[in-house]
């Protein structure tokens, strides 16, 4: 019962990795139209495309890209967007976001939180920097923090589904399930591809319903 969500989802995994090494090159505007068509194969190279190539006018179409029939063109879809989302239109604030991200990944949270906030200094408009920042305070449980950092995101990116779904995180931890559930459901309508946050919506409403009848 469980080995064929894993199985499918390696199968998708190579399928991107083969579509990401084999897609020609297309410019910004051909894979826009190629996004919107019905071949399949079309979608796909478009969607990897716009990962190098998109910028944050696109995100809508990525965004619409989101509940394409085909799991390949989804997941490149997701992809894309934070590939576009990462970039902020300036090479000096990108190479700060990088050491910024590999900071993060070191587990040095001061370090990155004193990058991002350099970046939010020098280009406030970038909602990313804003992102990175709040997942950090998450990370070390300055929640309060987060959240403002997360409205900062949501006012320059509304369909930032990772942003919604930090949100829900953070009123996890501060036992609130009843506004956890309203912004993982709300994550989910930008992105219904989120297998984690649909699992934690299924059992945030059972939590729900049992606390409402008294049971925990």
């Amino acid at each position: 019962m469980t080995r064929a969500p894993i199985v499918a989802a390696a199968l998708v995994g190579a399928l991107v990795a083969a579509v990401v090494a084999a897609a020609p090159p297309l410019t910004r505007d051909q894979a826009l139209a190629a996004l919107a068509r019905p071949d399949v194969e079309g979608r796909r190279q478009a969607a990897a495309w716009l990962g190098d190539l998109g910028v944050m006018a696109d995100t809508r179409a990525l965004v619409q890209a989101l509940r394409d029939d085909d799991d390949v063109v989804r997941v490149l879809a997701e992809r894309s967007l934070w590939r576009v989302w990462s970039r902020s239109g300036d090479p000096d604030i990108d190479v700060l976001f990088e050491q910024g991200v590999e900071d993060m990944q070191r587990g040095d949270a001061a370090a990155a939180i004193s990058v991002f906030t350099k970046i939010i200094e020098k280009k406030p408009d970038f909602a990313e920097g804003w992102n990175k920042r709040a997942t950090v305070y998450y990370l070390i449980g300055e929640y309060q923090k987060s959240l403002r950092d997360c409205d900062e995101v949501v006012k320059r990116n509304p369909e930032h589904f990772g942003a919604l779904a930090g949100y829900g995180q953070i009123y996890l931890a501060l036992d609130d399930p009843e506004r956890a559930l309203e912004y993982f459901q709300r994550a989910l309508r930008v992105n219904p591809n989120l297998v984690n946050v649909e699992a934690a919506v299924v059992e945030l409403k059972q939590r729900i319903v049992e606390k409402r009848k008294g049971i925990i």
